[in-house]
């Protein structure tokens, strides 16, 4: 049973639906509070007080996406599940994109429910605990995760934004083969495959910027698995 200092805001306009999830949230174990409207959520939200929002697509006073997007622009990073009748890949596509972490189609089984709130939460705790290192090394990259900087045999490898997630995500596997699910669920939060070759372009652009005038390749393509950065071939 999660401990009772999880808190969960429920931001429902289906009086039914937000009691059926307040009861069974409540049996789970967690604490929660419910309200009907965007606007009353967003102001909720806002306080940064709870470990998880779930917020229904369409809301009155201003609709999930667009409360969750002033959530995220206000600088609260608290982890969302969106709600919504909406379940078309283009519809899942804007929510993640507006900054969910996971994206439920109704109607949708309490227990499945559970089990991605069960998912954020490990996610969470153990994002907490990788932040508690500040240098990752893999041979002789170095990386600097509080300046967001990266060398090789100390010569400064400049990244973007989203290569340098990717570096990091693998560092933090180093030696480990990381699946290109793996990628897109930590790096593009999809938890479905856009059909699109993303994860493969970022790969080779990393992949020169690491290797170009060194004497050693240090990701490699693991055939029909994924990619692993290490020394070792």
């Amino acid at each position: 049973m999660p401990p009772v200092t999880r808190k969960i805001l429920i931001v429902e306009d289906d009086n039914s639906t937000a009691a059926y999830l307040a009861k069974g949230l409540a049996e789970a174990g967690y604490a929660v509070e419910s309200c009907g409207d965007g606007r009353d959520g967003l102001f909720l939200a806002s306080e940064g007080i709870f470990d998880l929002i779930i917020a229904d697509r369409m809301l009155p006073g201003l609709n999930g996406l667009a409360m969750l997007g002033a959530i995220r622009a206000a600088g609260v990073s608290t982890p969302t599940l969106v709600l919504s009748a909406l379940g078309t890949v283009d519809d899942r596509i804007d929510g993640l994109n507006a900054g969910a972490d996971d994206y439920l189609v109704k109607p949708f089984s309490f227990a499945e429910l559970t089990a991605r709130i069960d998912a954020i939460f490990r996610r969470v705790d153990r994002n907490a605990a990788e932040g508690q290192t500040t240098r990752l090394s893999v041979g002789d990259l170095e990386i600097d995760l509080l300046a967001r900087t990266v060398a090789r045999q100390g010569k400064a490898i400049m990244l973007g934004a989203r290569e340098f997630n990717l570096l990091e995500y693998l560092a933090r596997h180093a030696g480990q083969v990381v699946t290109r699910t793996m990628m897109l669920e930590k790096i593009w939060n999809y938890h479905f495959d856009p059909g699109s070759n993303v994860v493969d372009v970022h790969i080779g652009r990393l992949r020169r910027k690491l290797e170009e005038g060194f004497p050693a390749p240090i990701l490699h393509t693991v055939r029909g698995a994924g990619y692993r950065l290490s020394v070792e071939p």
